[in-house]
């Protein structure tokens, strides 16, 4: 017979109550004692009663995380959904997975979603994290939600880090490289990270002393095939730039690809860095400099945040993460192999 509630509770010597906590989640409940019903839990092999608890509980043990575009930045993503998986671990939720489109209708879609999966907690990705109508009904609808890299202070749970900070230093190498003619590739509009990391590379054009030139920056949508499209843009131009910023590293990708079309050397005859910090970047060639953005840690915390909020509602909590500049052989000063 498979071990029940019950048999954890007197493997450990504990009441069924404290076994339920623990199972829960809950924090009240001393670390020695905690560690012993976990043993027990492991010893006798018990798996909780998913349906049995949600009956009693009134909860479906689900959290979503729901993002937009998953072809675009799909590296990010990946690593964002291992974070939540990782959060999940060990508690009695399980993860459910929904790509949701943006658009006019996109909170009567997401009344359908609950309605159908139930959730107890949702992770918001940009640009949804973004949409003050979105989690307005969230709101009306009492549903807990945590968001990654949100521009609203509505979100009352947020985890994300400095993308202006990290896109201004990584600007201020290229200038530290002797660049002066930086071109720049933005995100896709809607999203936070497009802002961010556009006034980031304006920020440090003003501390070099550089000005701001709006014919250096071309528009892109986080796409390799834009990253292309803004490489041709920003080369056919009479006095093309030393270096290009691409708000991500699909984008920059593209940018070397169209150089690498017109037989450019990188970065002899033209620096790249991206943003991201994704698994591509170290596999191409040269190696991409570019900042490497926490989306694993991001995705857990969002997660442990939210399922924290769901035993405590008043819980407000705006984190931020450490990023990490990554040099590599992408950069180099103008006319340097």
């Amino acid at each position: 017979m498979p071990a029940r509630i019950e048999d954890v509770a007197v493997h450990a010597g504990v009441s069924v109550k404290t076994v339920s906590r623990v199972l829960n989640g809950y924090t009240n409940v001393r670390a020695k004692l905690r560690t012993r019903i976990e043993a027990s839990i492991r010893e006798l092999n018990y798996v909780p009663n998913a349906s049995a608890r949600s009956l009693a509980g009134n909860r479906s043990y689900l959290v979503a995380l729901l993002y937009d575009n998953p072809t675009a930045g799909s590296s990010y993503v990946m690593e964002l959904i291992v974070g939540v998986l990782q959060a999940c671990r060990g508690t009695p939720y399980n993860a459910v997975l929904h790509p949701f489109e943006a658009g006019e209708d996109l909170a009567a879609r997401i009344d359908g979603f609950v309605a159908q999966h139930r959730p107890d907690a949702l992770v918001l990705v940009p640009p949804h994290a973004s949409n003050a109508k979105l989690l307005q009904r969230l709101d009306e609808l009492d549903i807990r939600y945590s968001t990654i890299s949100s521009k609203l202070r509505e979100s009352q749970i947020d985890i994300g880090f400095d993308e202006r900070k990290a896109a201004e230093e990584i600007v201020a190498h290229l200038i530290s490289l002797g660049h002066r003619r930086i071109g720049h590739v933005t995100g896709l509009k809607g999203h936070g990270a497009r802002t961010w990391r556009r006034n980031g590379y304006r920020d440090a054009l003003r501390k070099g002393g550089i000005a701001y030139d709006e014919s250096l920056v071309a528009e892109g949508d986080f796409t390799f095939a834009s990253g292309v499209a803004a490489a041709k843009a920003l080369l056919d131009q009479r006095r093309p730039p030393t270096a290009i910023f691409a708000a991500n590293d699909d984008m920059a990708c593209g940018v070397m690809r169209e150089a690498h079309e017109r037989g450019l050397v990188i970065p002899r005859d033209l620096s790249v860095c991206g943003f991201d910090g994704t698994p591509v970047s170290q596999l191409i060639s040269p190696g991409l400099t570019t900042v490497h953005q926490p989306c694993r840690e991001m995705g857990c915390a969002a997660t442990e945040r939210v399922l924290q909020a769901i035993r405590d509602p008043a819980l407000r909590k705006q984190e931020r993460v450490p990023y990490q500049v990554q040099l590599r052989a992408s950069t180099a000063a103008p006319g340097k192999p």
